[in-house]
């Protein structure tokens, strides 16, 4: 529903990542004041790089991180630059800079600076700022007009400041908290053992043996990296049904071996895998995922995470009790992210302003069981909740404040980086041939000429 009468919140923005930076221009140009906390020294969130991982728990145990971000020096997008960008600034090639389709970490970062600059965002953002509590002013407002106390901390100062907000959007990403496998005798097992959340290089694996837990993208990343400098490594994994992309890496390397879940770790170093077989290892990196988690928000209980589902979420962003005044962007995986943040960005401004109405408590209540429901019976189990792998549940969610749908040439060179990693995984970021034609149709597309800027010619 739309409607003409329009008012300004002040709204709070927990991070200055990607989903954050796009929730603040929304805001102020739907007339909202902002403030944007962000706990580290720039903009970027997830993307800005930090080197310095030594203050963190290997297994990242501590309730607050001291370390955001879980990118290794090595990394590069696994998604093209073409489909990356929001849709009013697209992600050009730069020249000077990083010109590949499929760049380092580092260019993602410099596009977020750029796109933070370009559109004056930077005066909203306090940094260096900590989010230690956020809770209802009262309590007994539910249902009413909410207000929010904000408790964050200056990192350098240590100086503690408290604020009263109309709003809160949390915007802290999902790719921080290791999601840790159990396995009998994780606790006793005396040699190495780390998330892959602070896996940087390579370099002090040396000669040793390592075990990597979780074929997943960094899973298989790590292990191709550590092909260079370590002596034996060993990937496990759930399942020994492996991409022909994968089995091509392992078939071109005597040190890398394919093993299935481990059974327990002993204390002489022994790591044993279920179908029998052992090794002694100097290390487990594993790569076994993220969670959800929230240290900061008080709610009474109405927002919980259980095994990875954030709800209940109406649209895996509006807490029907709390909504519109409190929100959660960037809760979706398995998307194209940018777009969906920025159209999340939209609804969210526009609902605060008045300008757009939520449906019904109970509506939204009925389309998250409703929700639940069709994941039940599709056999997804609950810690998949947010995995969305749905182009039209995008669109879909758009239609909310008449948002473009994704372009056709979006979705199909998505599709293709897809398909060419199953079957190349160590070279499809670097060779793409069947991308050609649907490049030349990005390129001239008004995504890309709308800033009157020609992006060069791949």
């Amino acid at each position: 529903m739309v409607s003409v009468r329009t008012q300004s919140k002040h709204v709070c923005v927990i991070g200055a990542g990607p989903s954050g930076l796009v929730a603040a221009r929304e805001l102020r140009k739907e007339g909202h004041s902002v403030v944007v906390l962000e706990q580290n020294h720039d903009v970027g969130g997830q993307w800005l790089y930090d080197p310095n991982v030594e203050v963190e728990d290997p297994l990242g145990r501590n309730t607050f991180l001291k370390v955001h971000s879980s990118i290794y020096n090595s990394l590069r997008l696994t998604s093209p630059r073409e489909i990356m960008g929001f849709t009013d600034f697209p992600f050009l090639v730069k020249k000077g800079r990083d010109m590949r389709r499929f760049p380092g970490h580092k260019e993602l970062f410099l596009y977020l600076k750029d796109f933070c600059e370009w559109f004056g965002l930077r005066e909203m953002i306090r940094f260096n700022t900590r989010v230690e509590y956020v809770g209802l002013l009262d309590s007994e407002a539910i249902g009413k007009d909410l207000r929010w106390v904000v408790r964050s901390k200056e990192k350098k100062t240590e100086k503690v400041v408290e604020e009263v907000f109309d709003a809160v959007i949390v915007a802290t990403g999902h790719y921080s908290q290791p999601r840790l496998p159990s396995i009998k005798g994780m606790d006793a097992w005396k040699r190495k053992q780390m998330h892959s959340h602070i896996y940087r290089v390579a370099e002090p694996f040396h000669n040793e043996v390592v075990v990597v837990v979780g074929n997943s993208l960094s899973g298989q990343d790590i292990s191709m990296e550590l092909v260079e400098v370590a002596k034996e490594i060993y990937l496990s994994s759930k399942s020994l049904n492996i991409s022909e992309g994968l089995s091509k890496i392992l078939s071109k390397h005597d040190t890398l071996h394919l093993r299935p879940q481990i059974e327990s770790l002993h204390e002489d170093g022994r790591v044993l895998f279920v179908d029998g077989t052992w090794v002694i290892a100097d290390t487990i990196i594993y790569c076994t995922g993220y969670s959800y988690t929230f240290p900061f928000l008080d709610t009474k209980g109405i927002v919980a995470v259980d095994d990875d589902r954030v709800g209940p979420l109406y649209e895996h962003t509006f807490p029907p009790s709390l909504a519109p005044s409190l929100s959660f962007m960037g809760i979706p995986r398995k998307i194209i992210g940018f777009p969906f943040f920025e159209s999340q960005a939209i609804w969210i401004a526009q609902l605060l302003s008045g300008k757009r109405t939520l449906p019904s408590w109970d509506d939204m209540m009925q389309s998250i069981k409703d929700f639940y429901h069709s994941r039940d019976l599709a056999g997804v189990p609950k810690h998949y909740t947010h995995d969305i792998a749905e182009f039209e549940y995008c669109d879909r969610y758009g239609d909310h404040v008449e948002f473009p749908h994704l372009e056709e040439w979006r979705k199909q060179l998505c599709i293709s980086a897809l398909v060419n990693a199953d079957v190349n995984l160590e070279t499809y970021r670097d060779s793409w041939d069947n991308d050609h034609e649907l490049l030349q149709e990005a390129l001239q597309s008004p995504h890309f000429t709308q800033l009157g800027t020609e992006a060069f010619t791949l």
